[in-house]
């Protein structure tokens, strides 16, 4: 129910349902409709109860945000599916339908191309699947990757020598590596070589066996680029493909995810999951801001 029935309130000024809770059980009363989105969400409630979780008021705000706009009332354990737990006790799970999706997809296909705004968890849900089946020995190594590609800059004329000049663009490949695991487990297992960060050029002429590999920003790759990758799969091994393909820094016609997806998803074992603004999780803002460069292009 939530500290003095927060949870409890919010949910009765959201639906259009009565419901009672006495002696250990609840009552949903009303019509159809409103009664099965409210007992999908208190099954969810459960679930995660169940998970060892305490579901808090940001999370019932999402579950009833989630039955109102989904095409049906179930939320098939979305928010109580954790991904794992960080060492400082932080619980990695998806935050939406699309991203429970996502997950079940890695799970299930060795190719998955996830596309979708910034602040939707394409990379970060990546690599905490790929932390939790390299933890679990399902692969060997961890192969983060993405191309050398900005706006207006280009890798000569960066200070120091080609780590240096490369490490700007991996940056947010190493943030979420380091909420995953403590730095020096990190710098262990890089060491080892059982996680590696390099450019998407140095992927080159390898055959990727036992790997979980992700290569993200995707949406700056050339159709030759991204086949190079998509060609590097070995035996036991993963791929997955982030981007967000109105965020292109290269020519519109030479992204190769935003034109090679046309015939790849035509393929049977390849995973195509679209995430939108719905999805954000980053601060609220991010998703009004979205939203405004939306309307300023279906204006243009």
């Amino acid at each position: 129910m939530g500290q003095y029935n927060k949870n409890l309130n919010y949910i009765q000024e959201n639906f259009d349902a009565k419901i009672i809770v006495r002696d250990g059980t609840v009552k949903i009363e009303g019509i159809k409709k409103e009664v099965e989105a409210v007992r999908s969400l208190f099954d969810e409630l459960l679930n995660m109860i169940e998970a060892g979780q305490t579901p808090n008021l940001d999370e019932v705000k999402s579950l009833t945000e989630m039955v109102r706009s989904g095409e049906n009332n179930r939320l098939d354990g979305v928010l109580s599916d954790v991904i794992q737990t960080t060492y400082w006790g932080k619980q990695i799970k998806p935050k939406s339908l699309n991203q429970k999706r996502y997950v079940e997809s890695i799970r299930n296909k060795d190719i998955v191309f996830c596309i979708g705004p910034a602040g939707t968890g394409k990379t970060y849900l990546a690599v905490a699947m790929g932390v939790e089946y390299l933890k679990k020995g399902k692969v060997k190594r961890i192969i983060l990757t993405r191309p050398a590609v900005e706006a207006g800059e280009e890798l000569g004329f960066l200070p120091g020598d080609m780590q240096a000049k490369v490490n700007p663009y991996l940056r947010p490949l190493y943030d979420a590596i380091y909420d995953m695991m403590p730095g020096e487990e990190f710098e262990r297992l890089k060491d080892e070589g059982r996680i590696e960060i390099a450019p998407l050029a140095f992927m080159r002429g390898r055959t990727l066996n036992s790997s979980f590999v992700i290569l993200d920003e995707a949406q700056n790759t050339t159709s030759t680029q991204l086949k190079m990758f998509l060609t590097r799969l070995g035996f036991d091994s993963k791929a997955i493909i982030t981007g967000d393909i109105t965020q292109i820094d290269l020519k519109r016609d030479d992204s190769g995810l935003s034109h090679d997806r046309k015939f790849l998803e035509k393929i049977p074992g390849i995973d195509f999951i679209y995430l939108e603004k719905a999805d954000v999780v980053r601060h609220d803002l991010v998703k009004k801001i979205i939203e405004a460069y939306e309307k300023k292009k279906s204006e243009q």
